[in-house]
C-alpha cells in the first residue's frame, strides 16, 4: 500500500510542472509582455503592438532610440512561454 501512495506521489510531483506549463495562454503571454515593456524605462513610451501566436510575439510600431528598439528582443525573451521574437520596431525620433 506504501508503494502505491509512493509512485502516484510521484507521478503526481512528474505531471504537475507539464499542467503548469499548459496554463500559460496567448493571453497570458500578451498581457506579461505588455506589461514589461510598458515598465522598461527605456522602451516606455514607444507606440508599440504586440501580436501572440502560439508563443511567438511580434512587436511592431515605433520607438525613438535604437538602444530601446534593441532592448525590446531581451524584455520579451524573459516571458514565460515565448518560444520567439519578431522584432518589427523601427527608430523614429
Amino acid at each position: 500500500m506504501k508503494r502505491i501512495i509512493l509512485m502516484l506521489a510521484m507521478l503526481a510531483a512528474m505531471l504537475l510542472p507539464a499542467a503548469e506549463q499548459k496554463k500559460i495562454t496567448d493571453g497570458t503571454v500578451y498581457d506579461q509582455v505588455r506589461m514589461k515593456l510598458a515598465n522598461d524605462p527605456d522602451i516606455k513610451g514607444g507606440a508599440l503592438t504586440v501580436e501572440v501566436k502560439n508563443g511567438a510575439v511580434t512587436v511592431q510600431g515605433r520607438v525613438d532610440k535604437e538602444r530601446s528598439r534593441q532592448k525590446i528582443d531581451s524584455v520579451v525573451k524573459k516571458v514565460k512561454g515565448v518560444t520567439s521574437v519578431v522584432n518589427q520596431v523601427k527608430v523614429e525620433p
